[in-house]
Order: C-alpha cells, then structure tokens, then sequence
C-alpha cells in the first residue's frame, strides 16, 4: 500500500513540515490561506520515524472534519474547504497527493497556548500527580491511579513548542499572563465546552476521551479552532469495555510503534528507525477502528 511521506507542490510555496504535516501558503478568494496536508508520516519520542503509516493522514484529516462538523455550533473553525476540486487551480496538478487528506483553511492568528482538558489520569498528568498530588499545580484527592476517572474534568493549559520539543504543562494563572486573563478564560470555556460534548459521543461510540488537546486562533475578531481536532494523535482515546485503572489502557493510537521502539531499546536519538511491518498493520488497523468508531462509517484508504 502507498505511503505518502513527503508532498511536492511544485512552485506552491512551502511555509513549512511538522512532524506529521506539510503547510503551503495558498490564496482562496483573493485572501491569505494555508493548505494543510497531512503525510503519512509517524513519529515517536519527538522523532520521525523512518517509515510511515499507509493512509494515516486521510485518517487523521477525516476525523477531523467529523468533529469540525459536530462541534460547529460551539465554535467556529478555521476549514475553507476538504473538497479538493474546490481548492485553487494551481494545485489541481496535484490532486494525486492532495485527495482526503487535505484542508484549505483560513489562516489564523494562533494562541501560543496548548489548551488541554483531561477526564482521566494519564500521561504526563499522572506523572505530576505521583509525585505530588497535583496536576498542573491543581490539587487531586489522594489515592488516584494511572487511569483513574477524575473527579471532574480539568482544563490544563500547556507552552506550545516551537521546535518539536515536549509541550510543557502550565499552571492556569501563566496562561493568563501570556495571552490576558478575558481570552484565557474565554478558551478554558471553549475547551470544556468541546470537550464534554466530544467526551459523550464517544462515550456513547464505546470510547473514552481520556485528554485531548486544542488549539485556538483569531480571523479578525472572531476566535476559531485551529490545526486538527479530536484524533488520535491529539487525543487519548481508550475502549470503555477493556478500561481497567492501575496501568496503560487500551488505546487507538500509536501505542504499538511506542511499544516497539522500547523493545528493541532504541536510544531515542536521531536517525529514528523503520518500523517490521507487522507493526505497521496494527497500527493502521486502530486508526482506521477509531475512525469507524467515532464516525460510524468505514474509510477505505
């Protein structure tokens, strides 16, 4: 199956290449946009590994829209359009590439700030708590486990890294301080907002939404959603069935490929390896599950 690694737009300039996707700057109605396609690309303790997943950024970009569609009525997004027979006529020569995993949208002015809810004990969060009892500085009852469902939901703002490093947890009151207290506050609401309602559905799907995180930004007065939303490579999505607090759950994202790199005690420094395809496989048949899950439908990538 074909692995998307790497976009050639041609003369369409590129801004840049994250870990997973390739940004272009586009015009769409006589104004500024952004093209975001996503690769297939993987990465892994902050790295880019040498081999990726086939069809992981059509998944990842149709989760998207499913949620962008859902979560309208909260808050707007920042998606011109995923139709790529719509998108401007110098990247028609380039459809090939661009088809189910790409999205026009208005460019922003973005919150330097990961805003981040958590249901769940998890990660970094239940790192923080083990040593102290705290999560982002919030206080939790005692006797929680990596896991464990939280009291209530709690909004955990984070630094956004610039150069591919962690996102660092910060306490609410920095938050506040870097972008100002009524816009802080007001993406905090946003942030909860979204997340019980994206937390229900996949409730209702057989899923629990663990954390996830979301970005924000302004087209003129106006604040969107930005980047992705609710998939598994933002998010922890775990089966309510299997759901076991005291250790790691069962998730719909890239736990083989982490799972792998420890086995064969990689040193998580650069060059990053290529995955066995076994773990290739496993890893595409739980993204395209989560997509099934959450959406309904099924994805042929």
């Amino acid at each position: 199956m074909a692995v998307l690694l790497t976009t050639d737009l041609g003369n369409v300039p590129l801004i840049g290449r994250g870990k997973v996707r390739d940004l272009y700057a586009v015009k769409s109605g006589g104004q500024d946009a952004l093209l975001l396609v996503a690769t297939d690309r993987i990465s892994a303790f902050d790295h880019v590994l040498g081999s990726g997943i086939p069809g992981k950024g059509k998944i990842l970009t149709q989760i998207s829209l499913f949620w962008f569609e859902l979560l309208a009525d909260i808050v707007p997004n920042h998606l011109i359009t995923a139709e790529v027979s719509e998108f401007p006529a110098e990247l028609q020569p380039y459809s090939d590439q661009l088809e189910g995993r790409t999205m026009l949208v208005r460019k922003a002015a973005m919150f330097p700030v990961e805003c981040v809810a958590r249901g769940y004990l998890a990660g970094s969060g239940w790192k923080e708590y083990r040593a102290g009892g705290t999560v982002c500085g919030i206080a939790l009852p005692d006797g929680l486990q990596d896991g464990s469902r939280l009291p209530e939901p709690l909004f955990t703002p984070a630094t956004k890294s610039q150069d591919g490093a962690h996102d660092e947890n910060i306490p609410f009151a920095e938050m506040e301080r870097t972008i100002g207290g009524d816009e802080a506050g007001e993406l905090k609401r946003l942030t909860m907002a979204l997340y019980t309602r994206a937390a229900a559905h996949a409730e209702a799907r057989g899923l629990i939404l663990a954390d996830t995180k979301f970005e924000f930004g302004r087209v003129g007065e106006k604040i969107v959603l930005g980047d992705e939303a609710l998939t598994p490579d933002s998010s922890r999505f775990w089966d309510a069935n299997l759901w076991n607090p005291g250790g790691a759950q069962a998730s719909f994202d890239k736990q083989f490929v982490r799972d792998y790199l420890e086995e064969i005690r990689w040193n998580k420094q650069a060059p990053a390896p290529a995955l066995p395809d076994d773990v290739v496989t496993r890893t595409q048949a739980k993204y395209l599950e989560a997509f099934r899950l959450l959406t309904g439908r099924e994805l042929v990538v």
